[in-house]
């Protein structure tokens, strides 16, 4: 059933298939989510099993999200071309095998290459979990069932890394991956059963130009190729340069060359997987910008912190995913609140303020140490961050739709989002280098405390070059429009509680 082509969605939330659809759709999503949040708290002990150097760690992570920010947008075209049931629950069963070998891996090898799969299966059925809310129910239901998706999302990353942190300490880290197996379980016999399938159909636009180009329904391959081999060569050469040698210089190399033939494929392309035209919007690359600036520092902030308060302050798994449990709980209850503040305001003063609030927390956390005292010390800074990050991303997201034609919204919510994973990324393969971490750092805490205190300063940066960009580029004219509601699309899940504006003259 094509329910974006032929008929308008009939599902009601009180119904039963309503209720089931929500369902699987969380589960999806949530598996996603776990894999973002339970790992950190789970690094330590990964390096303790398996012996290994703070490389391997790093890549732990970055397998994952490589893979994820690579070819999130492959797969919401996907799903718009050949079923975004069929695409999302191929991704849940991907995810669950990769899963599966992650929690079996014997050696660090095959952790690391299942963790890539994981990501992979992450595109697959990220894009769809959203899309499918948008191509079933009803528009009278609509904004309530994205609503509750995105609570059950917040919920869900509020619970990642103190759930993660119960596993480790409790069956063990390879539970943290073994864990999404009974969710997918659980998941594919809902779907197949209670949810519709859908395919999704392009703007007017862009299905002239395939036929023009007699490249109807083409799919764009290279670009995709490009892209995610470029972002891997630059992971691997800022991972392994502590090593040296003439292959982390021909990687790095590599990876500019395809970067450059990235762009210039999809300046060329008839149907880009990223059309270059949207950047001449300059609040959409002002926008983008912040984005990368602001994702860098929190990404190297949170790989780090969750190493600094076990290594260091000696906390157990549990006790560190738990400690950081009041930034999520503050980004739940309040950002919802901050996106209305962007649209009375305006975006410029929630975007400077924000990431300098943020700021400010990375550089208490100067004060967690051996004998830290988690309410005196971690807990204001970690509130603090909450604050900053509270202020800033719901407004982020609000700026980067007003910016573009609503028939855009998908791709532009798609490159942001891509952008962040992208540059959370390459902050955690790039901070260990730059704060001179040692291969053996995390088994030294005095070792480990003495780079985190230098990591935290260049992360705390990060987010004041994202508050400048922001207060030079967005201009005091900025505006975002004030007929707010929800919207969901094909390409990619807009993060939680993330409206879709109206703009004048564009079709809904």
């Amino acid at each position: 059933m094509d329910t974006s082509l032929h008929e308008q969605p009939s599902t009601r939330i009180a119904s039963a298939r309503g209720k089931w659809i929500l369902l699987t759709t969380a589960l999806g999503s949530g598996m996603v989510l776990l894999g973002s949040t339970v790992t950190n708290v789970a690094l330590p002990h990964i390096g303790d099993d398996f012996d290994a150097d703070l490389a391997v760690l790093q890549w732990t992570v970055n397998a994952y999200m490589l893979t994820l920010a690579g070819l999130i947008l492959v797969g919401g075209s996907l799903g718009d071309r050949f079923g975004r049931r069929r695409v999302f629950l191929l991704g849940v069963v991907w995810f669950a095998v990769a899963s599966l070998l992650c929690g079996l891996a014997p050696d660090t090898g095959t952790l690391i290459a299942a963790r890539a799969l994981q990501g992979v299966g992450g595109a697959l059925l990220t894009p769809g979990s959203l899309a499918l809310i948008e191509a079933s129910f009803h528009p009278d239901d609509r904004p309530r069932a994205v609503g509750l998706w995105s609570g059950f999302g917040g919920i869900g990353a509020a619970l990642g890394p103190f759930l993660g942190g119960w596993l480790v300490d409790g069956p063990g880290w390879r539970w943290t991956f073994l864990l999404n197996v009974p969710l997918a379980l659980a998941c594919v016999p809902i779907a197949l059963r209670h949810v519709p399938e859908s395919i999704g159909v392009a703007s007017p636009e862009i299905e002239e130009m395939r036929h023009t180009a007699r490249l109807r329904h083409a799919f764009d391959v290279p670009g995709a190729f490009l892209g995610a081999l470029a972002l891997g060569l630059a992971t691997y050469s800022l991972t392994e340069a502590r090593n040296g040698g003439a292959v982390v210089a021909v990687t790095a190399v590599a990876a500019v060359v395809a970067g450059v033939a990235f762009v210039v494929v999809e300046r060329r392309s008839p149907d880009p997987m990223m059309p270059l035209s949207l950047f001449a919007a300059r609040q959409f690359t002002s926008v983008n910008l912040t984005t990368v600036c602001v994702y860098a520092g929190l990404g190297g902030f949170f790989f780090l912190t969750a190493l600094q308060l076990q290594i260091v302050v000696g906390y157990s798994a549990l006790e560190a995913g738990a400690a950081m449990l009041p930034n999520t709980v503050i980004m739940l209850i309040f950002s919802s609140h901050a996106g209305e503040l962007a649209r009375h305001i305006g975006p410029r003063i929630p975007l400077t303020v924000g990431p300098l609030v943020c700021a400010a927390g990375m550089v208490m956390m100067l004060r967690v140490g051996p004998g830290t005292s988690y309410l005196k010390d971690v807990f204001p800074a970690l509130l603090l961050i909450g604050a900053g990050m509270v202020t800033m991303v719901a407004p982020l997201t609000v700026t980067l739709l007003s910016s573009v034609d609503g028939r855009n919204a998908g791709v532009a919510s798609g490159i942001n989002n891509a952008a962040a994973r992208a540059s959370g990324l390459v902050a955690v393969a790039a901070l260990p280098l730059l704060v001179g971490m040692g291969p053996d750092a995390y088994r030294s805490g005095a070792a480990f405390d003495a780079s985190f205190s230098r990591a935290m300063p260049l992360c705390a940066a990060l987010l004041c070059g994202g508050a400048l960009v922001a207060f030079v580029t967005l201009g005091p004219t900025s505006t975002v429009p004030h007929r707010v509601h929800w919207r969901t699309h094909g390409w990619l899940m807009e993060p939680p509680l993330a409206p879709r504006l109206s703009h004048p003259h564009t079709n809904h």
